[in-house]
């Protein structure tokens, strides 16, 4: 595809206001701004130009009707067989979890948008002598500063997706299904590094979605090779500072 070339590199918030990223007041400042200046609105032009043929790439997808039967009703707008209305929008695990996966998606998506930016402006700035390409290492951190995980089952049923921004040093989990965990029991989460003994991450309400901040010790040893595991413990977790309990699910961090 054809883009031009001539785009701003020293006022990133024409690229900015095209990505979606702007917050609503930032968003209106830049409208109220082009309005009276036409530098700025070719600036938005360009990048409009330069970022909306990247959409072309995204094959069409149309969901099946159960899809969509299914998000009306986790979003209560269906009633179930006994005819109740389902809980509140603020109570319906369906709709976070439904939420969760969308950002989750839409993150990954933001950050191959704004990597490939980078990569481009990097390859403009670059010089004309060939440079011989590094390989990176399978253990390396994330380029893009994030990493995903489903937390499956040993029969491969999801229970859990996590994501990972190692930037901001935080960790969300989100439930996939219903775990049934009994009254005297808790889910805690664990990172095991290649070789080594499993690391306590936190015990985490297993359905709902979690935020757990990561001390820096912890996301220096998180990497492609690292794997997630949850496991079954009293509650206030594991008295040994190991697993003492099944292990419920696991999975493989991932680069994104």
């Amino acid at each position: 595809m054809n883009t031009p070339a001539d785009f701003s590199r020293d006022d990133p918030r024409g690229a900015e206001y095209v990505l979606g990223v702007l917050d609503a007041a930032e968003r209106s400042a830049l409208e109220r701004e082009m309005t009276g200046n036409a530098a700025l609105r070719a600036d938005v032009a360009s990048w409009e130009a330069r970022l909306m043929p990247l959409a072309e790439d995204v094959r069409a997808i149309v969901p099946p009707a159960r899809v969509w039967t299914r998000i009306r009703f986790d979003l209560g707008l269906l009633r179930d067989e006994a005819g109740a209305p389902r809980g509140g929008l603020w109570n319906n695990l369906g709709l976070w979890r439904w939420l969760g996966v969308c950002a989750s998606v839409a993150a990954v998506v933001l950050v191959a948008v704004n990597l490939n930016l980078v990569r481009e402006r990097q390859a403009a700035q670059a010089p004309t002598a060939p440079v011989a390409p590094v390989a990176p290492s399978a253990s390396a951190p994330a380029a893009t500063g994030y990493l995903v995980a489903t937390i499956a089952r040993s029969d491969g049923v999801a229970h859990w997706t996590a994501t990972v921004d190692l930037r901001r040093k935080e960790m969300v989990v989100v439930p996939a299904v219903h775990p049934v965990v009994a009254a005297d029991r808790a889910t805690e989460l664990w990172l095991i590094p290649p070789n080594a003994k499993p690391i306590p991450l936190g015990v985490f309400p297993s359905d709902q979605p979690a935020k757990m901040r990561l001390p820096d010790e912890i996301v220096a040893r998180m990497n492609s090779s690292a794997i997630l595991a949850v496991s079954l413990e009293p509650h206030g977790g594991s008295p040994t500072g190991q697993p003492t309990g099944p292990v419920l699910a696991t999975g493989a961090l991932q680069t994104t």
